[in-house]
């Protein structure tokens, strides 16, 4: 129990990537679509509270801390994005190269963790590696961008991302052994 306490974060983390690698095999377009939604009407909220907070206050602290403009940029984006969530999608492709950066940073991670776990010879240093192995392979696959559509990019991440989060879960259980 102290083991599942102590790696909560990250058990959450790994079934949140597994929740959305599943939304996005079902259906990734209405799922992105969704999500940039929900984004752009948090950033009208927030603009909205923003330009609010500028008409409460006193117009001398109003003036300074800018709080309008920033309020409406706000409201702009979030309208942008409740209006033209195709746009996002359309540029995926870039999107899906950051993500691909992202997923080889956290490759090169896990190398690191398994040469530590070499060197320290806490054993089972295969697992993270085997982990890395997946998480630099992905990101490669990501990088070189070999697919032809969109849809086909959505569900290679989805996947990626079940993949890498159901092998993150595995490497935590099993070095807890070889930690304790």
């Amino acid at each position: 129990m102290k083991f599942l306490k102590r790696n909560a974060n990250v058990i959450l983390i790994c079934l949140f990537e597994v929740l959305i690698g599943i939304l996005l095999l079902v259906d990734p377009i209405g799922f992105t679509s969704a999500i940039i939604i929900a984004f752009g009407v948090a950033l009208l909220i927030a603009g909205l509270v923003a330009t609010i907070g500028y008409f409460r206050t006193d117009a001398v602290e109003a003036a300074l801390r800018r709080t309008l403009a920033k309020g409406l940029a706000l409201l702009l984006a979030g309208a942008f994005c409740v209006l033209q969530p195709a746009w996002f999608i359309a540029t995926f492709p870039l999107l899906t190269i950051l993500y691909g950066v992202i997923i080889l940073l956290a490759g090169l991670s896990k190398a690191q963790w398994a040469i530590d776990a070499l060197r320290l010879k806490t054993g089972r240093w295969f697992l993270p590696a085997i982990s890395a192995v997946v998480s630099i392979s992905c990101a490669f696959v990501i990088l070189a961008n070999p697919f032809a559509s969109t849809l086909v990019l959505w569900m290679f991440t989805g996947i990626s991302l079940i993949v890498e989060a159901a092998l993150d879960v595995v490497v935590l259980f099993f070095s807890k052994s070889s930690v304790n």
